[in-house]
């Protein structure tokens, strides 16, 4: 029996002509990433973390006025449900209808659907947002919201793709420059 007839040992790399080496694995196997959308250069962690800091501010003052308006200040459930509805909605809006949030279309980004498609549909913008529901959840919904952001963050940054956690849930959604 030559070399050449034994099967390849797990973990070892194959050489000759059915070798992979130096190829990146597909899409969907461990090590593989999506191209990125049509071309375009990922948006940054920091890039990111500024645009939802400023449609924080724009969710946090939409939500100041419905609460003063409804008289529900004291009643931290309402205002739980405020926040995590509110910033749920506003993220997949803008996402579904605009391709962009206000804080993302300021600093030159966008949101891609998989594939580089123009906008993520409503039920990729809804998995891709679903975090921000977290605060429904009485007594612990903002520790849980703090720890998804922390595994998003990790995820984009150890992205070639600078896609998270979310955005692989999503079926490959992208955030991009322009």
């Amino acid at each position: 029996m030559t070399t050449g007839d034994y099967p390849p040992q797990p973990g070892q790399p194959q050489y000759g002509p059915q070798s992979q080496y130096g190829q990146q694995p597909p899409y969907g196997q461990p090590g593989g990433y999506p191209p990125h959308a049509g071309g375009q250069v990922p948006g940054s962690l920091g890039m990111r973390f500024l645009a939802r800091l400023i449609d924080g501010i724009v969710v946090g003052i939409v939500g100041g006025l419905l609460i003063a308006l409804t008289d529900s200040m004291s009643n931290f459930w309402v205002t739980g449900l405020f926040t995590g509805v509110l910033s749920f909605l506003y993220y997949v809006v803008f996402e579904v209808t605009q391709g962009w949030t206000p804080g993302k279309k300021l600093l030159g980004m966008s949101v891609r659907g998989p594939g580089g498609a123009a906008k993520p549909s409503a039920s990729q913008s809804a998995i891709r947002n679903l975090f921000t529901l977290l605060p429904i959840i009485p007594f612990i919904g903002g520790l849980l919201g703090v720890i998804a952001i922390i595994v998003i963050a990790v995820t984009i940054n150890s992205s070639p793709t600078k896609q998270g956690k979310h955005d692989e849930m999503a079926g490959g959604t992208q955030v991009v420059k322009g």
